[in-house]
């Protein structure tokens, strides 16, 4: 997420463990749903618009405090993905939307078994995957209860679509990998999700008109299957009630041995490197099946084993060739946005979408256009060098010439003159600013981590020497140049 001097120091005294325990005892700031009401977003005007949605997003990723926090919460809501635009059935996406972020938020700390109860009776969730109003099947008329859910529930957000080694790696039988589920079990699974429906009870609109987009579904009697439900080698007997069924369902998902595993890599990928090794995706796999106290699927024990483990840690590991990630765009431009203190003091947080990849990024924090998130997990750009060497490079799946050229363009306007009033902070640069390469080297290791090359930076420094610093405008414009140049650099995108 990008870090000051002070985070860096704050590190250094206490030691990685520590500070993870720090960052976890942080109370959560200003909700973004909170952030919309106080901006006035619940305004009529604003119903049937996503106006707001975005400024709430970027202050929460940008000004709170609790840095991992949301560092994690946008991990997870790449995951456990919804969009905005992808929001049907109600006004007030900004809202729904919102709502849904604030409980990643909520959990990014806790049980991924509560997690998933949560996303499973969420208004977003059953609008983005239209589970919500879904009915039980109608032999009149012939219709079937809404798959959506059922299957992305267990394909993207559980277990996967073949059986998995607890070290993530694909099981074989007679050389042959094992699908863990069919269309039988989406079918069955798929009838637990029926009658589920926005809470539009008096007690929940006296509230507010939003209310019902952060309550849990309720349930409708008159949609809901009450027959058998069978799935994954489970039987939910006819006659069992929504409520019940809904938990032995997530119970049944969640016992499975592919949730570990399956879940570890694709934290590690958001989080650390995009091709782990099979003994760091099996620690951390471990890590989740037990804390230590027999407790299951509890996010700190698994974010502590993820960033602490060696090959998070140890520079010879990280020197290997396979080891690292494209940094996410938004991230890049957030790790200069966190080093350089960017404010918005009227609080409106005009960045806007960056969905645009010919303009901006080709992403946008909370914007995906797709559950399967911006991109997969398991992407390997074709005719490449990743290919021959069967390594995968998700990030690489919204790179192309467009969305190089916008980054870069975005960045240079943004560190120079900012958008609106998001503006950043260089007053510990300007003292540097005469001594390009003092300069570079805070940038180098503020923004960086210290990864630029030396053929980099002497590069990079011949091009800032080319830029006059006898004025205070010179000055300016030495440091608008390195934070844009750095930001563009080969080892600062690909992060290692």
């Amino acid at each position: 997420m990008g870090a000051t001097r002070d985070q860096i120091a704050r590190v250094q005294a206490i030691g990685y463990s520590a500070w993870l325990d720090e960052q976890f005892a942080l109370p959560r700031e200003q909700s973004r749903w909170d952030y919309l009401v106080a901006a006035g977003y619940n305004a009529d005007t604003f119903k049937n618009g996503t106006t707001g949605f975005d400024p709430a997003m970027w202050k929460k990723l940008i000004a709170s405090s609790d840095t991992l926090r949301q560092r994690v919460t946008l991990a997870l809501s790449e995951i456990l993905v919804t969009g905005i635009d992808g929001l049907v059935g109600a006004s007030w996406k900004q809202f729904s939307a919102a709502a849904y972020a604030d409980m990643l938020e909520k959990n990014a700390f806790g049980n991924y078994r509560s997690l998933l109860l949560e996303v499973s009776r969420f208004p977003a969730m059953g609008q983005y995957l239209t589970f919500r109003g879904n009915a039980k099947a109608n032999a009149t008329t012939g219709s079937q209860p809404d798959e959506n859910y059922a299957r992305e529930l267990m394909q993207l957000f559980t277990i996967g679509l073949v059986q998995l080694e607890s070290d993530g790696s694909v099981r074989l039988v007679n050389g042959a990998p094992v699908e863990t589920y069919g269309q039988d079990d989406i079918s069955g699974l798929a009838r637990v999700f029926t009658g589920w429906e926005f809470d539009t009870s008096a007690a929940v609109t006296a509230v507010s008109l939003q209310e019902f987009l952060r309550v849990p579904l309720v349930q409708v009697a008159s949609r809901y299957e009450t027959g058998a439900k069978i799935f994954l080698g489970t039987t939910i007997a006819a006659g069992t009630d929504a409520v019940t069924a809904m938990t032995r369902a997530l119970d049944t998902i969640f016992g499975h041995p592919n949730v570990g595993p399956f879940v570890a890599r694709q934290l590690i990928q958001r989080l650390v490197t995009s091709n782990p090794s099979g003994a760091y995706v099996g620690r951390v796999a471990a890590a989740f099946a037990n804390d230590g106290t027999g407790v299951r699927g509890d996010l700190k024990v698994v974010l502590k084993a993820i960033l602490l483990d060696p090959e998070a840690r140890d520079d010879g590991v990280a020197a290997g060739a396979s080891w690292g990630k494209l940094r996410e765009p938004m991230l890049r431009f957030l790790a200069w946005a966190r080093a350089y203190g960017v404010t918005s003091p009227s609080d409106a947080w005009a960045i806007g979408s960056t969905a645009d990849p010919a303009t901006r990024f080709g992403q946008s924090p909370g914007r995906s256009a797709s559950v399967f998130n911006f991109f997969r997990p398991g992407y390997v750009p074709p005719n490449s060098g990743f290919a021959t060497r069967t390594l995968v490079a998700p990030e690489f799946q919204i790179t192309n010439e467009s969305s190089v050229v916008g980054y870069v363009n975005f960045m240079q306007r943004m560190v120079s003159t900012g958008i609106g009033d998001v503006k950043a902070n260089y007053a510990s640069l300007v003292p540097l600013a005469a001594d390009s390469a003092a300069l570079l080297d805070e940038i180098n290791l503020v923004l960086a981590a210290g990864t630029l090359s030396s053929t980099t930076l002497a590069s990079l420094k011949s091009a800032l020497d080319t830029i006059s610093a006898a004025s205070d405008a010179g000055k300016n414009n030495r440091i608008y140049a390195a934070l844009t140049l750095v930001a563009a650099a080969p080892e600062f995108i690909a992060q290692k």
